[in-house]
């Protein structure tokens, strides 16, 4: 045996067009003929020779060559040393200028430990056991159900004790990341980038093993585990994928064979200024093949319920983060990059034909039309996309002294001039509580109590508002530390009842949110959300309301952005009958002052706000309520 590459793999590689190129290339532990041995594959069009060197060869330059395949720019063969476990690189020595690299293997499946960079021979052979989940998927309707989102960094959630500081390994963390999640009420966890990366202060966004996840946790068929685990739990994973750019590092994917293979060469569209990392070239097509496979690659041999891709604005603008004459337009003139556009289209639509119930979720952070629209009609064809305008108009206005909301009221109310132009996720992402952010209960305004009192008033509005949830670790309890990637959470601070109140508050709201139709069913059309009243800025006081998908569920909500108690305060609503109070943000049990309306409130026949119904209300300070109306009432009003 060569290796496992047939003339069809090399030319749909070639052509831009092999999504499950992870199959051949590679290292793959074989047994053919009883000989058993590995086969290796390795693109590398402008290298003059390529070895494999390993332990099973004293990592020996030139004893274990391999061969290229007709005009493919593949080289490839056998090993009957090499076998599961054993260490490895490619040695390459480029045809320009006689370059001399040793590189991991950009296909490999498992790695070393960083700081060390050796690729690891290793099959993905495990026995899932969770095909009650993956069947369940398959009837997605993602759009109408309730998503709310854990976004973790697998190595900082929790450690393994006080004196023992070391994360915690996949099993592990499956165990208690389940456990803890279904106490929240989260419907899925999204983990920040598993791949492989050399620098823990990346947070894994600068990967170099776009098919291996980190060692740093344990195997890959660990990480099996923690995903087949999560599923039989009724817990769906997300992973953040990075297609935008990767690193420099020297055994990583840039000038691979001595040239510029997967970024572009010049600086202008291959370098990314921020990340000061490389750009990938979506134009090649081996490029394409070698992203797309990584994609689906997680879908398939994971089970992953869906990606969530970084940086799509960055993929989108050719003067992304650029100046003048520091970009090359594209051949229309334009700074839209063509290339990636198509790319990211046919990412998406090898996706959904491929894995019924699994989605894409863009974070893009610009006005860009359509991005979660298929690509048949023009759009990207995402199937969410993080709305992060919502985010910095809602933070900078939650961050500001209530006395000064009122001049900023278009903050809280703009969104919904936009909010059904995507399929949206609202973020409260690690994003805003690093790089000298501080965290969410630190951007809050006032003393303690008003602190506490305005994020569980940000997190009411939030899952009142039309759109999935997500909210970063640590954020649902009040961590006062900006997020650590070296240390855990503050898992002490639950001793405080302000703290644990917090947290079941956000639990509280992750139950309702998943039991009340009218909060999730019509998430991304403009039939599910109704103002009631949005020119209150005076008062700084929100109203609207929710709408089920057939009429049978309507839910209020009512937003107080000043500690100012209100009384008799008035709105209208459609039906008469009995409302009930299902939260109150200001209960005792979150940590509240305990005002409110004794939980239900009876519907008046006053006209009020354009309906022939109103509700007189006692609103509570920096409080948010949820009032809800039944498919049985309705019925009877009705």
């Amino acid at each position: 045996m060569k290796h496992l590459l047939s003339k069809q793999d090399l030319h749909l590689f070639n052509e831009g067009t092999h999504y499950r190129i992870y199959e051949k290339m590679g290292a793959h532990p074989v047994v053919s003929d009883g000989n058993s041995g590995t086969c290796f594959s390795v693109w590398a069009p402008n290298a003059r020779e390529v070895h494999v060197m390993g332990d099973f060869n004293d990592w020996n330059r030139k004893s274990h060559p391999l061969q290229i395949q007709e005009s493919s720019g593949i080289w490839a063969g056998f090993i009957s040393e090499a076998h599961q476990g054993s260490l490895y690189k490619y040695s390459i020595i480029s045809h320009r200028h006689q370059h001399k690299l040793e590189k991991t293997d950009p296909f490999g499946f498992y790695q070393e430990i960083p700081p060390k960079t050796a690729s690891i021979v290793w099959n993905l052979d495990y026995h899932w056991q969770d095909q009650g989940w993956m069947e369940k998927r398959k009837e997605n309707r993602d759009l109408q159900s309730p998503i709310s989102i854990y976004e973790v960094h697998p190595g900082s959630w929790r450690r393994v004790s006080e004196s023992n500081h070391r994360p915690l390994t996949y099993r592990e963390l499956a165990h208690q990341l389940a456990d803890y999640v279904k106490k929240m009420g989260f419907t899925h966890v999204e983990l920040m980038p598993v791949m492989e990366h050399p620098f823990d202060g990346s947070w894994g966004y600068q990967a170099v093993g776009y098919f291996a996840p980190t060692s740093r946790y344990g195997t890959p068929q660990d990480f099996m585990y923690f995903v087949d685990y999560l599923h039989q739990n009724g817990i769906g994973i997300i992973l953040d994928w990075v297609p935008s750019h990767f690193p420099t590092d020297g055994h990583g994917l840039g000038f691979f064979d001595g040239t510029h293979l997967y970024e572009h060469a010049d600086p202008k569209q291959g370098f990314h200024p921020d990340w000061k990392s490389f750009i990938f070239n979506y134009g090649r097509n081996e490029v394409k093949s070698f992203l797309i496979s990584s994609a689906l690659f997680w879908l398939d041999k994971y089970h992953v319920d869906a990606l969530r891709v970084d940086a799509v604005a960055s993929m989108l603008y050719l003067d992304y983060s650029r100046k003048e004459g520091e970009w090359i337009p594209n051949e229309y003139g334009g700074r839209e990059n063509i290339k990636a556009i198509h790319f990211l289209q046919k990412l998406n639509e090898e996706v959904y034909k491929n894995y019924p119930g699994a989605q894409t979720i863009a974070e893009e952070s610009t006005a860009w039309p359509m991005v979660s629209q298929p690509a048949y009609l023009g759009g990207l064809g995402f199937g969410f996309k993080w709305d992060m305008g919502w985010m910095h108009d809602t933070l900078d206005y939650i961050s500001r002294d209530p006395v000064y909301r009122k001049h900023h009221h278009q903050e809280i109310t703009f969104r919904m001039l936009y909010a059904f132009h995507e399929n949206f996720v609202l973020p409260l992402s690690h994003d805003e509580v690093v790089h000298g952010k501080g965290s969410l209960i630190g951007k809050m305004p006032g003393d303690v109590w008003q602190k506490f009192a305005n994020l569980r008033l940000l997190y009411g509005y939030m899952f009142g508002q039309p759109g999935k949830k997500l909210l970063f670790m640590g954020g649902e309890f009040g961590q006062w530390r900006e997020w650590n990637y070296a240390e855990s959470l503050d898992w002490h601070l639950l001793e405080y009842s302000l703290h644990s109140g917090l947290q079941k508050w956000v639990s509280d709201l992750n139950q309702v949110y998943r039991e009340v139709p009218a909060l999730h069913e019509l998430d991304a059309s403009p039939s599910g959300f109704e103002w009631i009243d949005c020119q209150d800025w005076e008062q700084s006081i929100l109203t609207f309301l929710r709408r089920s998908e057939n009429e049978s569920s309507l839910t209020a909500v009512i937003c107080n952005f000043t500690p100012v108690p209100r009384f008799n305060y008035r709105i209208g609503v459609p039906c008469d009958g009995v409302w009930k109070e299902i939260l109150n943000s200001d209960a005792e049990c979150y940590g509240g002052s305990n005002l409110g309306n004794g939980g239900e409130v009876l519907a008046e026949r006053l006209p009020f706000h354009g309906r022939p119904f109103s509700l007189r209300l006692i609103l509570p300070p920096l409080g948010v309520l949820f009032l809800e109306k039944t498919l049985k009432v309705l019925k009877k009003d009705l």
